[in-house]
């Protein structure tokens, strides 16, 4: 990974063979960024994406094999027993062009991903909802 700053945005490069959550996790110790919001492009293979069943609270994985395009990654940075927790969706398309989205729970990029992470400058604490099931920012 590499990196800029300009201001209170980063601009991010992941580079191939990289896992997407844990280098944003690196990012944000090795720069103590505590809250951020996510936005990026590129492309990745072994995606990992997950459906939260609001009924019976619990993530569904599926694993997703091959290159695909990642047409849109979105989310957020908040902090969570003190550590980074790293919240993102994503959607990619294979070569079929046929797109599927969701909980992003891994990606290892496979060509380039390149992100944008803007500060917020307020810290945001995330503790488990019970009725949710999640665990929810406490704003």
């Amino acid at each position: 990974m590499t990196h800029k700053k300009s201001k209170n945005i980063y601009i991010v490069s992941i580079e191939k063979g990289e896992e997407i959550i844990e280098t944003l996790k690196e990012l944000s110790v090795a720069e103590s960024i505590k809250t951020a919001s996510i936005s990026g492009i590129g492309a990745a293979e072994k995606i990992i994406l997950g459906y939260f069943d609001t009924i019976t609270k619990e993530y569904t994985e599926t694993t997703l094999e091959g290159s695909h395009e990642i047409t849109n990654l979105t989310g957020n940075i908040t902090r969570k027993d003190g550590d980074p927790y790293i919240h993102c969706h994503i959607t990619v398309a294979g070569k079929d062009f046929a797109s599927h989205g969701g909980h992003l729970s891994s990606a290892i990029v496979s060509g380039a991903c390149e992100i944008v992470v803007q500060i917020v400058d307020e810290e945001i604490e995330r503790e488990f909802n019970e009725d949710v099931g999640l665990n929810m920012m406490r704003l």
